[in-house]
This record gives C-alpha cells, structure tokens and sequence, in this order.
C-alpha cells in the first residue's frame, strides 16, 4: 500500500490550545479509523473526559497514548460537566470522548457544550466517525433529506405518541436501539407507523459487519427467529405524504376522543388532534369549549 504524508499548510490551526474543549471522534469498530489529528491532540491536551474510563483508557493505550481521566457520562454529567468547565476555564485542555463515534451526538456531551457556551469556553471539534451517517450512507434509502432520532424512549404512552407522531414524516428517518429491545421496537414501528422499507446496520466497519435491507415486517418475521446481536442502527423510510383528513373524524370532539381511546391523556389528545387539523392546540381546545 502506497504511504502518502499530508503536510498541512497551516500547522497553527492543529495546535492544542489551553482553555479549548475538544470534541474528538473514536472509531465506531475499525481502530484504523481513528483519523492522525485525532491521536495529536488526545496526545497534546491536558487530560481526556470519558464515557467509559477503562474502554478510552484501552484505545489510547493501542496508540501509546497515556492521559489523566475524568468520568464523563448521563448520571454525573452536571457535576462533572461543572469540574471540567473550571479545569478549562483555568487554562487546561480536554479532549471529549464517548465509547465509539462522534461526542455530544445522542450523548452526554452535548450538556458541556452547552455549558461551555455559556461561559464563554472555546469548543472545536476533531470529526470521524459517526454511527448514524454512516449507517445512512449504507441502507440504500434516500439521503438528501433525514431526521435523526436517536434511542426510542421506553415509556409506553410517550412511545407511542412519538412513533404516531412520525408516521408521516417524509424524510429517512435514523434510529439507534439496544439488541434486547429491538423486537418491541421494530413490533413498534409497524403497529404505529406502517410497514416500509427498513435498514438495519450492526457491527459496522468490523468483522462481522451486517448490513440488512428489509421491510418492517419481514425483520419482524425475521427476528422472531433470529437472536439480535450488537447494537443496532435502523435506517427507515419515510412516510408518504397523503391528505390525512380522512383517517380522522370531522367533528373535532370525536377527534380527541379517538386518541384518547387510544391511551392518551386530555391534552396530549387535543395535541394531536390539533397537529391533524393543522391549527393550534389552543385553537382547537377553545373550539371544543364552543368559543
């Protein structure tokens, strides 16, 4: 394989910087996907904030990097998020990493960027590796227009409401899922959003890389065979766009009650009754008063 050595033009710009948050994406499987800069500056910064200490601790050790830690993650993010923001602020760098992928990205992280910004602490960031991109850019569905939505909540009702919510989304829409909870989601997804077609993507850039083109309901059929493995990304079409008013009663009443029979409280139901009418929630509730 051919060597090719990149000279920046402009070395200044990859210097580390005290006082600077770096938000450094890590390899989603493939180690060779960690990019030259992203190892100058988890070499260069003062210590590094870590989902997982001892997974970070374990990739920076393949680069024979050494670093100081902080435990970066959704349960002690405000506390720590405040420490780290004082060690910055002091004129120390860090370097953000989350377990695989690009930091702040369905992630913690975006609370200290957040916090950052607010205090006036400079934020950069070093790109990669992106689990959800890169999942897009294999399913094989449209690109030019998608909307990520990240980890389905587990809650019933609000599950519920979210997926209905998006049966007529139009663009390709990209979720993430555990394996254990990947039959009740795809179960999910076809009982509120219909049958289409459906990517699902595990291990990849590794090994055993799967990349599985489908519908909803043959990888419902499929999985209740097949034990899931690995997290997962699911890649889904979107909805087509048809004139909703005659899957709705016309008398408004009757409207919210139709989702109300469905498990929805009062006004969650005049919510998406009023989405379906296309006015305000405040519109229609002053219509179900008689005003």
């Amino acid at each position: 394989m051919e060597n090719i050595k990149h000279t920046d033009m402009n070395p200044e710009k990859n210097k580390v910087e005290g006082g600077t948050l770096y938000l450094v994406a890590t390899p989603i499987g493939n180690l060779a996907d960690l990019s030259e800069r992203a190892i100058k500056v988890l070499s260069e910064v003062d210590f590094v904030a870590a989902e997982d200490t001892r997974n970070s601790g374990l990739l920076l050790s393949r680069f024979g990097i050494s670093k100081p830690f902080v435990s970066y993650f959704e349960h002690n993010k405000r506390e720590r998020g405040e420490y780290i923001v004082s060690r910055l602020k002091a004129g120390e760098s860090c370097a953000l990493v989350t377990d695989a992928g690009m930091p702040a990205i369905s992630d913690p992280g975006e609370d200290i960027v957040r916090l950052c910004a607010e205090v006036g602490v400079p934020v950069t960031a070093v790109p990669g590796c992106c689990a959800a991109v890169t999942a897009l850019a294999l399913s094989a569905l449209t690109t030019g227009r998608f909307a990520f939505e990240g980890f389905i909540t587990t809650n019933r009702h609000d599950r519920r409401e979210r997926l209905t919510a998006l049966k007529y989304e139009e663009r390709t829409m990209i979720f993430y899922e555990a394996p254990h909870k990947l039959r009740q989601t795809l179960d999910d997804i076809l009982e509120f959003m219909g049958d289409r077609r459906i990517t699902l993507c595990r291990e990849m850039t590794k090994l055993n890389e799967e990349i599985i083109r489908t519908t909803v309901s043959e990888a419902v059929e499929m999985y209740k065979e097949k034990n899931p493995r690995g997290e997962y990304v699911l890649v889904l079409e979107g909805g087509i766009k048809e004139d909703r008013s005659e899957e709705y009663p016309s008398d408004p009443e009757e409207h919210v009650k139709m989702y109300e029979s469905q498990g929805m409280k009062r006004m969650d139901a005049i919510k998406a009754a009023a989405k379906d009418r296309g006015v305000s929630k405040g519109v229609l509730y002053k219509e179900l008063l008689g005003e």
